[in-house]
């Protein structure tokens, strides 16, 4: 229970990336509260461009993992990689989409930005609907870890965003940013260091 602004810096700081998971599913409820979290998100002009596709049918999942597993198989091999690397690669790959018990595609769309005629202020718009779907991302994450979920985010669709639009059949202007990987902790993940804050910051 969040009671105190150090409840929630112990939350933000005890969360870790998940991979491994317990075998159980995660009820529809629980996934319903931590994605409303998620929508409280700040976003440019609260146009909200962030939109979610809970993979809860196994069989889907596994078709769109195949396609994407194929295609970054192409990718590594044209990278020139021995086939036992591009083998354990894609395995792995494979695995981590497809094990955990629940997976939420995060994509953002512009349909609801503002519109420019010059490219300059239409990349800048863009970037402000990016940033908007990763903070959303971001509270999803930290709701999840509210809950006692342990999760993941992994950038695969980042680089097929044609092909998960295809598989997943999803309206044009969805644009896949990442997938989210999520259950109930099998392990308690790597405490990765941080750069000190000092490090990081300029004071004017």
């Amino acid at each position: 229970m969040i009671q105190t602004a150090q409840d929630f810096h112990q939350l933000a700081h005890a969360r870790k990336s998940i991979r491994q998971f317990e075998d159980r599913a995660v009820p529809l409820e629980l996934v319903r509260r931590v994605l409303a979290t998620a929508c409280r998100a700040p976003s440019a002009h609260n146009r909200q461009p962030w939109r979610f596709v809970v993979l809860t049918d196994r069989a889907v999942r596994a078709q769109l993992v195949e396609a994407m597993s194929a295609q970054f198989r192409a990718d590594l091999e044209a990278d020139g990689l021995p086939p036992e690397t591009v083998d354990s690669l894609v395995e792995r790959g494979r695995r981590r989409l497809l094990d955990p018990p629940l997976a939420i595609l995060l994509c953002l769309t512009t349909e609801d930005m503002d519109v420019y005629p010059d490219d300059k202020r239409r990349t800048a718009e863009r970037m402000m609907a990016v940033q908007s779907t990763a903070l959303a991302g971001g509270h999803l994450l930290l709701a999840a870890q509210a809950e006692g979920l342990g999760a993941c985010w992994v950038c695969a669709p980042l680089f097929v965003p044609d092909l998960v639009r295809r598989e997943l059949d999803l309206p044009p202007a969805w644009e896949a940013q990442g997938v989210l990987i999520m259950g109930y902790p099998a392990e308690p993940g790597r405490d990765r260091s941080r750069r000190p804050v000092d490090e990081v910051t300029i004071w004017r």
